[in-house]
């Protein structure tokens, strides 16, 4: 399971870094064109690679209303990129010299004076400034003001079969604001955004697996069904728990104390609390203390429909329960954002790194790179960059879709897991045995084969993929420094011979078919809401399990900060017993295990479905020796959490 939030941009971005504005903000004159017209500055990006002439059907109308974001470059974005880098790197004199919120902002944030500028500009082309933040300055106002401002017509756009207001060249700023704007978004309305306040809905209906299970891995053999692959297979385990993943990742003695974990998503559960206490009891983790989870949530929430609300709430309970399973004494802050648009998604994120909430973030969704835009991308990666400068590090799920080819038609990765200022996190199938040793892991890869009618036999096996870590490389965003020498050149240079970001860079459990134990409150057939329990799975799971065990690391640490632990973990590649090298094929025979579901999802009323899922085959991705693009440097093993151990 993973969420994606709503795909608000369309379009292949053209570059996915921050862009490196530097200098102070001129507040004279601005220069002048040959013609007498002050000189303007293009945001490269704002305008969409499907705002084409071909698309084109129109001015927008001068009274349509637009609502923008103005994102602020601050004093020294070169800087902030620079220092980001610099406190991050193992091999750098500045390694761990973390700032406070305040002294990042006092110096890479806006200046007053940059702020005064921007909302004097903004006001003068007639729009009205309805917000201002440590990070951007929100308007409001009609098609022709806005035009007036940014430099470029509004015009109305086919895409697919729907129509779309965009720019109609790149917005830009007069040349005076240089060094003081970032980029806009919100100037395009793909697809359109509602604003009304919405209540939250009830839980989604009841979800349960269907037995038999295993136990632990190979513990219950399916005897009576076909072989898989020439030999009996087992049933899928019913659902690990903290005990059997804390030895697979090598927890030893750590538990995360004194160690802060926040988790963004969209909505807030509300049976979080006692979701979260009722799972504890009953599968042997730690009881929850007094304060040890916090929830942080907007005053309003929107586009609740739209977003599916109630669907995020078992993304949330399974980050919560996940994170305390491996980590029983991290503290937890659960951010909820208003929906799940871009905007409010970077204000749950901006909300941990001015506060420092926290100094590991899980976040389990996300959206495909082709509908990332460098307006969005540019805005992200300054909150990572700020967080990077606090010691503040951002684990992001790889996505479930392996290469993305049968979900969305095109291979690509998935965004923001994308970014080169992030953690991304795959997937894999994990096998934890009797007396919870580990015994091996795959790349998570599935394909499914029903049952012949006859019961002799799988029809069409292996089958068809069904799901699978995200993973490959970007088309967007340059290879990252640390990447280099680590990731092979052919997977690098896929797309640009220059170098690309290959995602991800660590892996953990996300296949469903060897899935964790989730507790929920959920909505029944008769109406009531009551706990259950399910198995799930997903790089939503992988994601904060990693975060989890970045507490652990962290602990050995002595309690300092990791931050961004991307350049630390590419540091950590190679050395022995640091981590699992894991590939598709770990036995040297096929991988399966046999499935019964529910067909309505809850009781056997409707019958039952029985079926072979083959792990290791995730579309045309490959677990390999080394580093791979579905489980990066692979998972951690016993070395890892100690190798922090005085470093």
């Amino acid at each position: 399971m993973r969420s994606n939030r709503a795909k608000t941009r369309a379009g292949v971005s053209m570059a996915a870094t921050l862009p490196m504005i530097a200098g102070a903000l001129a507040l004279g004159i601005p220069a002048a064109h040959a013609d007498g017209t002050p000189a303007r500055n293009a945001l490269t990006g704002t305008r969409p690679l499907w705002a084409t002439a071909k698309a084109d059907k129109g001015a927008a109308a001068d009274s349509a209303q637009v609502k923008a974001r103005v994102y602020l470059a601050g004093r020294d974005a070169a800087g902030l990129a620079a220092y980001a880098k610099a406190v991050s790197d193992p091999a750098s004199p500045l390694y761990g010299k973390h700032l406070s919120a305040e002294q990042a902002q006092a110096r890479f944030g806006a200046t007053k004076a940059q702020v005064t500028a921007v909302k004097s500009w903004l006001r003068s082309a007639g729009l009205t400034v309805t917000q201002v933040t440590a990070h951007y300055v929100a308007v409001s106002g009609d098609v022709a003001a806005v035009e007036k401002a940014f430099g470029t017509q509004l015009h109305n756009y086919a895409k697919g079969a729907k129509t779309y207001r965009a720019p109609a060249k790149a917005a830009s700023v007069p040349a005076s604001l240089k060094g003081a704007v970032l980029t806009v978004s919100g100037l395009d309305n793909a697809p359109h955004k509602s604003d009304h306040d919405e209540q939250l809905p009830p839980p989604d209906a009841v979800f349960k697996n269907a037995g038999p299970f295993s136990s632990y891995f190979g513990s219950n053999t399916a005897s009576s069904l076909p072989d898989a692959y020439g030999h009996k297979i087992p049933y899928a385990v019913q659902g690990y728990t903290g005990k059997q993943l804390r030895p697979a990742y090598g927890a030893g003695e750590y538990t995360g104390k004194h160690v802060r974990i926040a988790i963004t998503d969209a909505y807030a559960s509300p049976t979080i609390a006692f979701d979260a206490g009722t799972y504890a009891k009953k599968n042997g983790d730690a009881a929850w203390k007094t304060g040890q989870l916090h929830q942080v949530l907007p005053d309003d929430y929107t586009r609740t429909e739209e977003c599916g609300a109630s669907g995020w709430y078992g993304e949330e309970t399974l980050d919560v329960e996940a994170v305390h399973a491996v980590a029983p004494d991290a503290d937890v802050t659960y951010v909820g954002a208003a929906s799940c648009y871009d905007d409010d998604l970077l204000d749950s994120l901006s909300k941990i790194v001015d506060n420092h909430l926290a100094d590991i973030v899980s976040n389990s969704w996300g959206d495909v790179e082709g509908n990332q835009t460098p307006d969005l991308a540019a805005a992200y990666d300054q909150v990572f960059q700020f967080g990077a400068v606090q010691g503040i590090g951002f684990y992001f799920s790889s996505g479930d879709d392996g290469d993305q080819v049968a979900a969305s038609g095109v291979k690509q990765v998935d965004t923001p897991a994308n970014s080169a200022w992030v953690t991304a996190v795959g997937g894999t199938s994990l096998a934890v045995g009797k007396g919870d040793t580990y015994q091996w892991e795959t790349g998570w890869g599935t394909q499914k084969a029903t049952l012949s009618a006859d019961g002799k036999s799988w029809d069409s096996f292996p089958g068809a993929f069904t799901s699978g870590a995200g993973g490959g490389t970007s088309k967007t965003v340059p290879q990252p420094y640390y990447q280099k020498g680590v990731v092979p050149k052919g997977l690098a240079t896929a797309n640009d011979k220059a170098g690309n970001r290959v995602v991800p860079d660590i892996a953990a459990i996300a296949d469903p078919n060897t899935g964790f134990l989730v507790g929920q409150s959920q909505t029944f057939p008769d109406g009531s809401q009551r706990y259950s329990e399910y198995r799930i799975g997903g790089t939503s799971l992988a994601a904060p399990v990693i975060a989890a065990v970045q507490a652990l690391a962290q602990e050995a640490r002595g309690g300092k900060a990791i931050g961004f632990a991307n350049p630390s973990i590419y540091d950590r590649y190679g050395k022995k017993g640091v981590f699992h090298d894991v590939t598709d094929n770990p036995t040297g025979s096929g991988l399966a295990v046999a499935r019964t579901d529910f067909v309505n999802g809850f009781d056997a009323a409707d019958g039952v479905s029985t079926s072979v899922r083959s792990l290791g085959k995730d579309s045309s991705l490959s677990a390999v020796k080394g580093y791979d693009d579905v489980t990066g440097v692979g998972s951690p093993a016993n070395g890892y959490v100690r190798s922090y151990k005085g470093h």
